[in-house]
């Protein structure tokens, strides 16, 4: 079966036709509407959120999101963002009540540190597995996203990504670009081992403000859950000052090198030299 996001990208494949046709299909409204209500059902929220719609598309999922009762703790204010000029321009035409934003994902999530109560994406992320050009790679691309991603988010804040992966490579490429970024991270499979399998990443950006317990953390919602593979990689507890890297030593700054290159920065490469003291000249 062919995939577009491998031949084409998402803001050449959607185009007024495919726009219209994806957003008119009654099959495709089902099924976001169906995912979006699950990725809802991982936010577990209580009260209404302002939340960050990525890939929004045509403003499906943006739809259920305002219609969520209160007795479900909504309706939500949401703000969605998407590549395809065409997509957003059907959004607009349907009157969605969200705002929406004209962005590539791949080059970050262009919002103020904390901005976001939460966020959902569906079926958008598996695009960004694709390098555009020659001068970038997808981990480049998953990179920025994941880290603007994690900024955006006030601390304790939840974001669930449904995508359709390639293969279980692709699925380990994204999982560890969203743990590498400081997400907590755990993978939820529904209707596994067939065709019709939908794979949610469920994400938390730190620990909550509410409580130093898992109480207010996502990977405490999904953990007993089966089917479930947590992967946090976060410290807990305070460090007890063994093993500490010194600043500005060798192993500091290659460390802090690493953390610019995950968010997409370029770095000067490492030598002999890095690290080392000047002499003094006299």
């Amino acid at each position: 079966m062919s995939r577009p996001e491998d031949t084409l990208l998402a803001d050449v494949h959607y185009d007024d036709v495919e726009a219209r046709k994806y957003t008119t299909s009654s099959r495709i409204q089902n099924i976001q509407a169906s995912m979006t209500r699950r990725a809802l059902e991982l936010l577990d929220l209580k009260t209404p959120s302002l939340i960050l719609d990525v890939g929004c598309g045509s403003g499906l999922s943006g739809e259920i999101l305002s219609d969520i009762p209160p007795e479900e703790g909504g309706p939500h204010v949401w703000i969605g963002m998407d590549i395809s000029p065409s997509m957003l321009d059907v959004a607009l035409q349907r009157d969605v009540e969200g705002d929406l934003f004209l962005a590539d994902i791949g080059q970050g999530v262009p919002f103020r540190a904390g901005t976001f109560d939460a966020a959902i994406s569906i079926s958008a992320i598996q695009w960004l597995c694709n390098a555009e050009s020659s001068e970038t790679s997808p981990q480049q691309r998953l990179a920025r996203f994941f880290g603007g991603l994690y900024q955006s988010l006030k601390r304790g804040g939840r974001a669930v990504c449904q995508f359709y992966p390639k293969n279980d490579v692709q699925k380990q490429m994204i999982t560890s670009a969203a743990v590498k970024a400081g997400f907590g991270a755990g993978m939820l499979e529904d209707d596994p081992d067939t065709k019709n399998v939908k794979v949610y990443l469920v994400l938390t950006a730190g620990q909550s403000a509410v409580a130093n317990t898992r109480s207010g953390d996502i990977t405490g919602v999904v953990e007993n859950m089966e089917g479930v593979d947590v992967v946090d990689n976060r410290r807990t507890g305070k460090s007890s000052g063994k093993g500490e890297i010194k600043k500005g030593s060798k192993q500091w700054i290659i460390k802090k090198k690493e953390q610019m290159e995950r968010k997409g920065k370029v770095v000067k490469s490492t030598s002999k030299y890095t690290g080392r003291k000047r002499r003094i000249a006299f």
